[in-house]
């Protein structure tokens, strides 16, 4: 599924932000709308009061315009688009998905071995708050859920409370889930004013990789990482903020799984959700392959004894990223379908999957490396 585009940009002078339409509005009503013609479509010449067009002819005006377009069969009425200097046009918001997020930043403080969005040391704070904030006025109907997700959000201080205070005010009834790696938690102040803001409906996604510090640490590449990962849990706790952990499968990892359960349950009690995670074939993780693989049917014993042991205790768990003919029958209960829309795909196999319509399928970057075992069933 197409996230992106790109034409011949003029007269942008910073990244725009709009709603696709494809009807000619009344002026009054066009102040938030991108107007874009389809190809083939004969544009009109009435631009006034559209923040930009889009268009695949050449077109000659003073208006914000990308033209030449390459690809846009993705468009649909109601989309939030981004439109940059550049001529590039990435889609931000797509009512009818089922997964709708907020990329906040680049930069992280972590540095993790299969890291799927590597970290960029630049400052995009600014631009990227600045195109969030529109976003969200835009995001109509609102979502049911929507993940917060970087880089690492922590790193945009005081900004990051003004998007969810905004989201508060504007989104109140989507659940949030902000992806961070739980470190800048530590400082207790810093936790007291992000609980201030008190959020009726938001959840940390923590990564947490062993039990042991050193083995956290050397995953993520970040000495002290464990530390203060477990000390902003509960720092998270100690404020009311609900957390959840996550744990990413690979060869690093799965060799002490049953003891990290452990200590999540003897430590860590108050979670609410444990995710036990498949290896993304993205970012970091194919020059780190060596060192990160196995395949997903050679852990399945590890897997279901960490399941069992949390579910025995009446802790929530889930699998995502797996596909079902990996994973032992009595794991199925778990199994999530957590890949998002864009980037999901089936292998040629699955289509003959009695069990095609319950399972996640795959990332579509796993069509270059993925279990050995995947069959229909």
């Amino acid at each position: 599924m197409r996230l992106t585009t790109a034409g011949s940009a003029r007269n942008i002078e910073e990244a725009i932000v709009g709603r696709i339409t494809t009807q000619n509005l009344p002026d009054a009503t066009r102040g938030q709308y991108i107007r874009f013609f389809a190809e083939g479509e004969a544009p009109i010449l009435d631009f006034a009061g559209y923040r930009a067009i889009l268009s695949h002819a050449d077109l000659a005006t003073d208006y914000p315009v990308v033209d030449r377009l390459r690809e846009s069969e993705h468009f649909r009425d109601g989309d939030v688009v981004v439109v940059e200097r550049d001529g590039f046009v990435r889609s931000l918001y797509r009512s009818y998905e089922r997964h709708h997020s907020l990329f906040v930043t680049e930069r992280c403080s972590s540095n993790c071995l299969m890291c799927s969005q590597p970290p960029k040391d630049k400052d995009d704070v600014e631009s990227l708050t600045k195109r969030n904030q529109e976003l969200i006025r835009l995001m109509s109907p609102a979502p049911e859920y929507l993940t917060i997700t970087g880089g690492e959000p922590t790193l945009l201080g005081d900004h990051l409370f003004e998007l969810i205070d905004q989201l508060k005010t504007s989104l109140p009834n989507t659940e949030l889930h902000m992806l961070t790696n739980g470190r800048t938690f530590a400082w207790p102040e810093y936790t007291r004013q992000f609980a201030a803001i008190e959020h009726p409906n938001l959840c940390l996604g923590v990564p947490l990789y062993s039990d042991c510090a050193g083995d956290h640490d050397y995953v993520v590449q970040a000495k002290g990482a464990f530390d203060q990962t477990v000390a902003g849990l509960h720092q998270a706790a100690r404020n009311g903020i609900r957390v959840e952990v996550r744990v990413v499968l690979h060869r690093l990892t799965i060799p002490r799984l049953t003891r990290l359960v452990e200590y999540i349950y003897r430590n860590l009690s108050f979670v609410e959700h444990v995710a036990l995670m498949g290896l993304e074939y993205v970012g970091y993780t194919p020059r780190n392959i060596a060192e990160l693989w196995i395949d997903p049917f050679d852990y399945q014993a590890e897997l279901e004894r960490a399941v069992n042991y949390l579910v025995m205790r009446n802790m929530t768990v889930s699998i995502y990223n797996h596909q079902l003919c990996v994973l032992r029958q009595s794991l199925w209960p778990y199994a999530q379908k957590s890949i998002s829309d864009w980037k999901n795909l089936y292998l040629t196999e699955c289509e003959k999957c009695s069990a095609l319509e319950d399972c996640g399928g795959l990332f579509k970057w796993a069509v270059k490396k993925h279990s050995e075992h995947i069959h229909p069933l």
